[in-house]
């Protein structure tokens, strides 16, 4: 469970209605494929024990019996299996028949959940037989032969898995998700990352579509884990019929979701530490550690309770203790430790190489004409507000140039503006070669700006003559010497012209710090600011793709062709001799590290782990830990750099601004987080 990373499964067995002995048999048959699959948390459909559809059979003394035979013999059979189990049944209390879930750990019944709301409408007729369950935990006399026959009965139970921090389990049945008050929701607020829902939810037109929202939005809602296990085939199809639709949600993805009608079992790997991730960072978010803390309150773990019990890792439990913060919402619950070993969960799940752009190829266009509108619409807002009616936008024939440039024609398209005010700026000097120089002032006159070409070598000559630099050195003098007249040049042109100079630099280089300081790094509006380089690609292909024009298409694939270079050395037989991603690594592994370490708050090591089964074949594990460490370097070494820069929209959930999502001291140490890094090289190391 390293990471916080915990394998839980939605499960549907085949069953017979009435027939306790034969879905005993098929839930312990699936349970134990369940755990060989390395699941910890196991979910199973609402009254699986008996079936779903007995009707007026749950008024039979013997069913009821056998239900709770059944239940022992299930909760014998997770002894030694280290997974918490739960399972559907009708269960008499005093003088009431209740539809339970049974939370079973080790071989003991660790909690009985009963339905809380009971729905009598439509199709159902649960009202009939069943009762709504109560709140606080009372306990229900259960006799098992072990000796912890006082069970905790209530809605408001939570099972803490001691194995992962902030691991509590928080249980619903079915209906209780469709109403307005769910129990989750007070389970959430109580401090459960993680919900389970036992469900008999039948299959009607369009229904499918609707119970994947209530569970994708229950789980972004709460910011938790949702397990969704569902009756399938073997109920009564004398008017329903039961598809087994099990989904697996976190905080608003489905990590897995059943085919319906197959009676399938799916896993997911759900993130606990990315969920307390999210509840610490959304300070909206008023749980039981918020609360816990506030004037006035005792933040005693432990409070005495009448009527409330506590269970000890054997099982039994002791009156007159409950466990949980004292808050409003924590108030009446009881917290049941489950002792669960710590094992490292095998993931399953997949990490998207490229977190910043949809894999849906029409989700991608979507969201590329949204960044483009949002970009646009922030930079004429600007023009609004300053009363300007020209831009400066210097070009190189790069990728970041031409996408600032598209933005900037797009925002004076808006504002009703002619495009030959956008003065189109190509600045030539000893890197440059001619293929970006050609698709530079091809991609101006395309677009029906105004091209403006300066040639700066005499400029920069004269500087490093001026300040006794080497011609023949190719230093970082040598280099920024250049980007630095190029912003000289722009803003001077700009102040010529009555205009502001639109800059071009991306997230990516910013996170690493790739941009001249008072070069590159300065503008009057950076439309870029917010886009990673893996993004600033894809909207130069839409664009391409959609703009309507074989002359601009033409022009856009060949910058999308070109290597990603400053071009500040000078080409080796006309080909571009500097790759930035030769000297600092490749943007899509840096946008990989940047998304999980701003956006997710994870450690190295997690970002290690993830990124090897992300890009597994693609990139040797050594290469990542290399281009690893550089981006960690880099990123502290370099705010600086993000503490000033200037105005520009943020475009995603990822934002370097200090204005925005990223208050970082510039000199704040790295220190920690280079340790770990060279504890996993060593480690590495060691393995092989």
């Amino acid at each position: 469970m390293e990471h916080g990373f915990i394998k839980v499964a939605a499960v549907t067995p085949k069953i017979r209605v009435a027939d306790t002995v034969y879905n005993v048999g098929q839930i312990c048959g699936r349970m134990d494929e369940a755990v060989r699959e390395g699941a910890r948390i196991i979910v199973f459909p609402e009254l699986c024990i008996t079936g779903y559809t007995c009707g007026d059979l749950f008024l039979q003394e013997i069913l009821l019996e056998k239900a709770k035979d059944g239940l022992l013999q299930v909760a014998k059979h997770t002894e030694g299996k280290d997974a918490l189990v739960f399972v559907g049944l009708p269960l008499v209390r005093g003088d009431k028949l209740y539809n339970v879930a049974a939370a079973l750990y080790d071989g003991y019944v660790m909690g009985l959940v009963p339905k809380a709301n009971i729905p009598s409408y439509a199709e159902f007729y649960e009202g009939r037989h069943f009762a709504p369950g109560n709140g606080e935990a009372v306990e229900c006399v259960l006799r098992d032969g072990r000796g912890g026959e006082r069970i905790p009965f209530g809605t408001k139970l939570l099972f803490e898995v001691e194995a992962i921090e902030g691991l509590k389990v928080g249980c619903e049945i079915c209906e209780d998700l469709w109403v307005p008050d769910a129990p989750g929701s007070a389970h959430a607020l109580a401090g459960a990352t993680l919900l389970v829902n036992l469900s008999a939810s039948n299959e009607t037109v369009g229904k499918d579509e609707y119970r994947e929202m209530l569970v994708k939005s229950a789980s972004a809602r709460m910011i938790a884990g949702y397990v969704y296990a569902s009756a399938g085939e073997g109920e009564s199809s004398q008017d329903l019929v039961f598809g087994g639709h099990n989904i697996i949600a976190e905080n608003g993805t489905v990590l897995a979701q059943a085919k319906r009608f197959q009676n399938e079992t799916v896993y997911g790997d759900v993130d606990i530490h990315r969920l307390l991730h999210e509840r610490r960072r959304m300070t909206t978010y008023r749980g039981e550690r918020a609360q816990a803390g506030e004037p006035g309150r005792q933040e005693n773990l432990r409070l005495e309770q009448p009527g409330t019990y506590r269970m000890d890792r054997k099982g039994n439990y002791h009156p007159g203790w409950t466990a949980g913060y004292p808050s409003d919402q924590a108030e009446g619950y009881l917290v049941i430790p489950i002792p669960m070993g710590k094992t490292q969960t095998e993931l399953t799940r997949s990490f998207g190489s490229r977190p910043f752009v949809p894999e849906d190829r029409a989700m991608r266009e979507k969201r590329c004409d949204e960044i483009l509108s949002i970009q646009s619409y922030g930079l004429k807002k600007r023009y609004e507000h300053t009363g300007c009616r020209k831009a400066v936008v210097g070009i190189s024939g790069g990728l970041d140039s031409t996408l600032a440039l598209l933005v900037t024609v797009r925002a004076f398209d808006l504002l009703g503006i002619g495009r030959e005010n956008i003065i189109s700026v190509t600045m030539p000097c000893f890197g440059t070669t001619d293929r970006t120089y050609d698709n530079a002032c091809k991609l101006a006159q395309v677009l029906g700006t105004t091209l403006l070409e300066i040639n700066i070598k005499a400029a920069v000559s004269s500087h490093f003559a001026d300040i006794g630099q080497d011609m023949d050195n190719h230093d970082v003098t040598y280099e920024n010497g250049q980007a630095r007249e190029r912003t000289q040049v722009l803003m001077d042109v700009a102040n010529k012209e009555n205009a502001l100079v639109i800059g071009t630099g991306d997230m990516s280089e910013l996170a690493l710090g790739w941009a001249t300081y008072n070069g590159d790094h300065m503008s009057m509006y950076g439309v870029n600011a917010g886009v990673p380089k893996t993004l600033v690609r894809h909207l130069v292909q839409y664009y391409a793709d959609t703009c309507g024009n074989t002359e601009l298409e033409r022009v856009l694939l060949d910058v999308l062709d070109t290597p990603v270079s400053p071009e500040l050395l000078p080409p080796v037989d006309g080909v571009i001799s500097q790759k930035t991603e030769d000297l600092v690594g490749p943007y899509e592994l840096h946008d990989f590290f940047l998304y999980y370490m701003l956006r997710c708050g994870f450690e190295p090591g997690k970002i290690y782990r993830i990124a090897c089964l992300s890009f597994a074949g693609q990139y040797e594990e050594a290469v990542i830990l290399k281009w690893l460490k550089t981006f960690y370097r880099r990123f502290f070494s370099q705010q600086f750099k993000r503490s000033c820069l200037p105005d520009g929209p943020k475009v995603g959930s990822v934002s370097v601004s200090p204005r925005g999502d990223l208050r970082m001291p510039s000199d704040a140490c790295g220190r920690i987080w280079m340790e770990e890094l060279e504890k996993l090289g060593a480690r590495e190391n060691s393995e092989k």
